[in-house]
């Protein structure tokens, strides 16, 4: 198992990729902000479906979820239609424009990672998708409570009136 001080460098490195995540945050074009492109991306990755399973799938409350579709409706991207099982409900649905805003995304992220990743072997890019793959996997749901076994072995820590940077 690996030593305190790797977990501490691999917090520090998670939180850079913040400094990735902001670039590549400033691709997107001005009307399609990160909400609206994780609404397009995930349509079109598990197709039609509920407000309700939007929110739960973005892990945000249901009055976010709300502005991001409106935000995307607006624009043509999705549509609303009811749901035949309830009718109180909605279903939400890519349109032919909205497929058409997907596809510039992907370009446009595709465009910078192989930009900045241009220096990288493929081996190297296959790796960091392994590797990021099994970090994701070995959280699971994070909209859930962790595993007991995991809450059990929690670090116990100590109050302090100290802010990080002071630290």
């Amino acid at each position: 198992m690996a030593e305190q001080a790797q977990f501490e460098e691999l917090a520090r490195q998670l939180s850079a990729v913040g400094a990735v995540k902001r670039d590549m945050g400033r691709i997107l074009p001005p009307d399609c902000p990160a909400g609206s492109a994780a609404v397009l991306t995930l349509l079109g990755r598990h197709g039609d479906m509920r407000m309700s399973k939007l929110a739960e799938l973005l892990a945000v409350d249901m009055s976010v979820t709300s502005r991001h579709v409106a935000h995307v409706a607006a624009r043509g991207w999705i549509e609303r239609h009811p749901d035949p099982a309830d009718k109180r409900s909605r279903i939400l649905r890519l349109t032919p424009a909205g497929l058409a805003q997907l596809d510039e995304l992907s370009r446009r992220t595709t465009h910078l990672l192989a930009e900045r990743l241009a220096d990288w072997s493929d081996d190297e890019v296959s790796q960091l998708i392994r590797l990021m793959t099994r970090l994701r996997d070995s959280f699971g749901d994070c909209r859930s409570a962790p595993p007991r076994h995991a809450a059990a072995a929690a670090p116990v820590f100590e109050e302090t009136t100290r802010t990080p940077a002071s630290a």
